[in-house]
């Protein structure tokens, strides 16, 4: 990747962008009511497949534009989690399951429950609390002696990055600009036409809704990958990624950064501790939704019905935040930011936590 013209952005100049990127993604969301959970919901309920299109169109159009930061050196997906050269299967295809039984038991995944938080829905706040608790036990306490000792272990070891443009440069003697604009054409152009094939999509929210959120998905790579990037850290003499939490390239996520939000808050007086892009964008989500309902005269206050509902909300929050901690992201963290990388993890996770979605969301029918 080649360096930055100039320093990277100050601390809160990155917050204040990432915040920013989660207040458009939020309102979007919000406008055009994107939801994963929800898109799977409306093919099993009523056949309608309006908002899985929708949320393929958001990834053809960050597969276009990762690939377009990549190419021209802007950023380099090989800094990133998701394009490792270790394949945790089993963490992949366990945590995605529970993660997506998770959303459909909470009424919607991580982003979904940020923006009904915005909208006033106090179920949400609920589900941020406990899911930030399980991500966090998962990350470094009982959940996370778990995971770490019975499902990391069990993985593939590759000769290259995972990213499907490096697998085929390196079967098919490729080099890598060829490679990623042959992958990511086939990727976004298949996704595309899927999306776009239908009438529906052409309303104006359905699109450019979709556009927004793919957008936001970009606009947090560029962001920490080359405005936050320092290309010599003068404590460690090392490239750095500041402003997260995981040391790496980050794009939008919302499991690990419920479990670090919790963390600030907790220990805010801790000097140490800072606002990352992570937690930023997450608030960002939250003002942006309220923004959107506020101007659409949507903004209710919501609870529960009964305790079964709390009791579902509950268990479901808990299975998100082990099951996005475990599978290395969620709907947006491996569904939109992984898969725009053309990460092999990405595509598994979300296959798993689509299964575990589509099974729970079958029982509920069958019971109801």
């Amino acid at each position: 990747m080649d360096a930055p013209a100039s320093l990277p952005l100050s601390l809160p100049a990155i917050a204040w962008l990432a915040g920013a990127i989660g207040a458009v993604f939020g309102f979007a969301a919000q406008r055009s009511n994107f939801c994963t959970m929800g898109a799977i919901a409306d093919i099993f309920i009523m056949e309608d497949w309006t908002r899985l299109r929708m949320w393929a169109l958001s990834i053809a159009v960050a597969i276009i534009g990762t690939t377009g930061l990549q190419v021209v050196g802007l950023i380099d997906v090989h800094n990133t989690i998701y394009t490792g050269t270790r394949v945790p299967w089993l963490s992949h295809i366990v945590g995605g399951t529970l993660f997506g039984i998770g959303m459909t038991l909470a009424s919607g995944c991580g982003a979904k429950t940020l923006v009904r938080l915005g909208s006033g829905n106090l179920k949400s706040l609920v589900v941020f609390a406990f899911l930030g608790l399980s991500a966090y036990m998962s990350l470094r306490g009982l959940f996370g002696s778990w995971r770490v000792a019975w499902l990391d272990p069990i993985a593939i070891q590759l000769g290259t990055a995972q990213d499907i443009p490096t697998l085929l440069a390196a079967r098919f003697q490729l080099d890598s600009r060829s490679a990623w604009l042959a992958c990511s054409s086939v990727a976004a152009g298949s996704l595309g036409l899927f999306a776009l094939s239908r009438r529906e999509m052409w309303r104006p929210a359905a699109l450019l809704g979709s556009l927004a959120i793919g957008g936001c998905i970009v606009a947090g790579w560029y962001l920490s990958g080359q405005l936050a990037w320092l290309a010599e850290d003068p404590d460690t003499l090392q490239a750095a990624f500041l402003a997260t939490n995981s040391g790496r390239m980050e794009s939008l996520s919302f499991v690990a950064p419920y479990a670090y939000s919790l963390d600030l808050l907790m220990l805010w007086s801790d000097t140490s501790r800072i606002v990352t892009i992570g937690i930023a964008s997450s608030t960002g989500v939250i003002v942006g939704s309220l923004l959107s309902a506020i101007q659409t005269r949507s903004f209710r206050i919501e609870s529960f019905r009964d305790a079964p509902d709390l009791a579902r909300h509950l268990v479901g929050a808990v299975l998100m935040g082990f099951g996005g901690v475990t599978a290395l992201g969620c709907t947006i963290g491996q569904g939109l930011s992984g898969l725009s990388t053309l990460s092999l993890g990405s595509a598994l996770t979300v296959l798993a936590i689509f299964g575990g979605a589509s099974l729970s969301i079958k029982i509920q029918l069958r019971n109801a």
